[in-house]
């Protein structure tokens, strides 16, 4: 069983935390920058990117997070916190982390009434759940892509940071997050 963190600022970090209980992780909310010494992984969730972005400098969380992912602990980022993990963003532009290189368009999939349910390509179905999510339009070369829509990347590896524009919390399917953190029951 690993101790993992989800960012728990605002959003949907609860979600994610069940997820997490559910594969038999201990789960720690963070809201401070000593919570990021006591995990070996994080998710950035979904949420709203600006109001992320004044959260983390209220509670002096950005240079803690940069710490945390340079010692190479795995992290998911869903929706916004792909949104936050980007190199840039774009529509509107805004600050972001770069920990992963890839370009990403915010709420590029539609408003909320928008909102929808797919399956990826490929053989393995997995299923995507949009929610104002971004869209990845460039990735880098270090950046692999994992699963697609249309042909269009949807979730992302660059080293142990991994980036979705869906969300996999919410889908009943536990497969990101036990690639990302792993199955503590077995």
């Amino acid at each position: 069983m690993a101790r993992l963190g989800v960012l728990a600022l605002q959003g949907g970090y609860e979600a994610h935390a069940k997820v997490l209980r559910a594969l038999g992780h201990e789960v720690i909310e963070v809201r401070t920058a000593g919570a990021l010494s006591q995990i070996s992984g994080l998710v950035l969730p979904g949420g709203e990117s600006t109001t992320h972005l004044i959260l983390l400098e209220r509670f002096g969380l950005w240079l803690a997070l940069e710490a945390f992912v340079r010692e190479e602990r795995p992290v998911l980022a869903t929706c916004c916190g792909l949104i936050l993990a980007a190199r840039e963003v774009v529509s509107p532009a805004q600050r972001s982390f770069g920990f992963l290189d890839v370009r990403v368009s915010r709420n590029a999939w539609g408003r909320q009434v928008d909102s929808f349910e797919a399956v990826a390509d490929g053989e393995g179905r997995l299923p995507l759940l949009f929610i104002r999510a971004p869209r990845i339009e460039s990735v880098g070369p270090g950046v692999e892509v994992l699963e697609t829509l249309n042909g269009e990347p949807v979730l992302v590896r660059q080293g142990r940071v991994f980036g979705a524009t869906f969300h996999p919390e919410l889908s009943g399917d536990l497969s990101v997050h036990v690639r990302v953190f792993g199955d503590a029951r077995t």
